[in-house]
């Protein structure tokens, strides 16, 4: 089965072009290719701080804890 990709259009620093570059080049992969992943690790990196985050709100001192065994009933 084909993977369906939606095609985006963003604008970019010359800076940030000349590293895309660099790296598809090292990488021996399209540019787009590389832009692509790059996105994806921001992506994954974004989600981090967000677990982080909802992690540091529920880590207070006197909370109830209940074991992984009860909580999967």
């Amino acid at each position: 089965m084909a993977t369906i990709k939606k095609r985006i259009n963003i604008s970019v620093s010359k800076d940030i072009e000349q590293m895309i570059s660099k790296l598809a080049k090292r990488d021996q992969v399209p540019e787009a290719t590389k832009a692509a992943h790059l996105i994806r690790i921001a992506l994954e990196i974004e989600e981090d701080q967000i677990w982080d985050e909802i992690a540091n709100v529920r880590d207070k001192k006197g909370v109830k804890f209940i074991s992984h065994k009860v909580a999967w009933k």
